[in-house]
């Protein structure tokens, strides 16, 4: 069973990038765009990490935050996040229990992990799903999308 738009994101927990336990009912109060990405440090997933990077004040500036998932280690978030200087929390899903609550598919014959956007709104309601394994237009959509569905949430 996956999420779809409309449901509210039950509480989880995973380790970040500094291995500190993250735990989602803690994080709630403000929009949240939350990106699967396959893999640390490999040229797509560089690049829209870099483009969230880029990015990431527009995003604060909207009141939203930026989580990355991906499958690979705390050690290996920290080498990435360090070398690219990426300002926002990276999780640890080693054991995929976050790309099966989420639902995020895998692509070529199951081997290689996927890359969806989930828009999640200041309650932790699922508002918005971008499932495209190019890494290209996830920042851009994830960013009109947010100013779209939040363009009154900093005037609460």
């Amino acid at each position: 069973m996956s999420l779809k738009v409309g449901d509210k994101v039950p509480n989880f927990s995973a380790k970040d990038q500094h291995g500190a336990n993250f735990i989602w009912d803690e994080h709630l109060g403000k929009p949240i765009v939350l990106y699967f990405y396959p893999k640390d440090d490999t040229p797509g997933c560089t690049a829209q990490a870099c483009s969230f990077r880029d990015e990431y004040e527009d995003f604060k500036e909207l009141g939203a935050e930026v989580i990355g998932v991906s499958g690979d280690s705390e050690k290996a978030h920290t080498k990435f996040a360090q070398k690219y200087k990426l300002p926002f929390i990276l999780l640890s899903d080693q054991d995929k229990s976050l790309r099966k609550l989420f639902g995020v598919p895998t692509n070529l014959l199951g081997l290689l992990p996927g890359r969806v956007t989930y828009i999640i709104n200041a309650e932790g309601t699922l508002v918005y799903i971008y499932n495209n394994m190019s890494a290209k237009n996830h920042v851009s959509i994830a960013k009109d999308k947010v100013k779209e569905i939040f363009k009154d949430f900093k005037n609460k």
